[in-house]
């Protein structure tokens, strides 16, 4: 199967000479082009079933790797079914419009920032007000700054429980089935606040402008800027609710840890480019999924819009579960509610019999357990050319 490291094996060489990239990006591009090669070195795996050998490298574990986030996945899923509650849970998309999107490329934390904790501020308010849900809420929210296409398109997924804690903290507030919070008021707060955080972050001196955009430094430019950004339609929309705890953890296992594009969608590298597949939102019906050829150049500037900065939370936790309170918050709901305390994904103890333990790696074979018979150490990675010996 053709993979985004095939692409930037063959052609990622040659673009890095002209390309003009970031640290971060660079470290990416090493990352996934030496993934499970002999570069990172490896072990070699003897069945105990069928004696077959086997030798498997080692992956980078890049969080923008298509191969290596499947196992984070797996872990972060694991951890996260403890949390899940017996109520209704809603999903919720905050997404930017263009114009900010444009200068985000160049302010990724600042702007991928306020994103988040904007939506969040957002949700926890309107939830709060009697008006509406009148309770303390929280989210789990996820960062996508993709479209389809690959093209830069910064958005927030929300998945919020339908209900919330009463003022009190004593009794447990229940939105109407199948309906949380009305978008509309949702999207104007969003809008209003986002903005505010926006124009604060430039006085502070936190936004950088370049190219086109070099003349918005000036605050009276920005000002003005901004002024259509108050009246247009900022998106925020709320699907229907998940089909049960099962659903959401379904729907997490696919994009908590998405990378820009799957392995999957890949069709072809060739003399004309990448193909790969894409979907259409704006058409409708199976029209809307469709494939698209680009040359391999503009294939990997896409796919490096999306290197998020070094130390950047995709995914994070808010109001009542916030990673500080979220054990308290959840027992205390649970109690509310008359229902037992789920069981949390349980570690093995240093103690615990081998024999106990699932193998760490199993024979595709045969299904046997499979045992590390010998290292494989990572190869040099050559550097620089060896330095010219002067004549004697």
């Amino acid at each position: 199967m053709l993979e985004v490291a095939d692409i930037f094996r063959a052609h990622g060489p040659a673009w890095r000479q002209s390309a003009r990239l970031n640290l971060g990006q660079l470290k990416v591009m090493s990352a996934i082009e030496q993934c499970r090669t002999a570069a990172l070195g490896g072990h070699v795996l003897r069945c105990s079933g069928c004696a077959k050998i086997e030798v498997a490298f080692n992956s980078c574990r890049n969080r923008h790797c298509t191969k290596c986030q499947a196992s984070a996945a797996r872990r972060w899923l694991e951890a996260r079914q403890a949390d899940l509650l017996p109520v209704e849970y809603y999903h919720v998309v905050f997404t930017l419009p263009a114009p900010v999107s444009a200068i985000a490329w160049y302010n990724k934390a600042v702007i991928y920032g306020l994103l988040f904790d904007v939506a969040a501020e957002t949700l926890r308010t309107i939830a709060a007000d009697p008006k509406h849900l009148g309770a303390q809420t929280g989210a789990t929210l996820v960062l996508h700054t993709w479209g389809s296409a690959l093209t830069h398109h910064p958005h927030v997924h929300g998945i919020v429980p339908g209900g919330g804690l009463s003022p009190d903290g004593e009794r447990w507030v229940a939105c109407r089935p199948g309906f949380f919070l009305p978008v509309r008021v949702l999207s104007r707060l969003f809008r209003r606040r986002f903005l505010e955080e926006l124009m604060a972050a430039h006085r502070r001196g936190q936004l950088r402008f370049f190219g086109d955009y070099a003349a918005l430094a000036d605050p009276s430019v920005f000002a003005q800027w901004l002024a259509p950004l108050r009246t247009c339609e900022w998106v925020v929309y709320a699907k229907r609710p998940f089909a049960g705890p099962e659903a959401v953890l379904a729907y997490l296992s696919r994009y908590t840890h998405r990378v820009a594009i799957s392995n999957r969608r890949l069709v072809a590298l060739d003399e004309r480019g990448v193909t790969f597949r894409w979907k259409d939102y704006r058409a409708k019906g199976r029209t809307r999924y469709k494939v698209m050829t680009l040359s391999a150049d503009e294939f990997m500037r896409r796919f490096l819009l999306h290197v998020l900065p070094a130390g950047f939370h995709r995914i994070r936790h808010y109001g009542l579960l916030a990673n500080p309170v979220r054990r308290e918050n959840l027992a205390k709901i649970r109690a509310l509610l008359h229902v037992t305390t789920a069981a949390s994904p349980r570690a093995a103890t240093a103690d615990e019999p081998l024999g106990k333990l699932p193998p760490r790696f199993t024979c595709r074979h045969c299904g046997a357990a499979m045992v590390i018979i010998e290292l494989v150490p990572p190869s040099a990675p050559i550097r620089a050319p060896p330095a010219q010996r002067a004549p004697a």
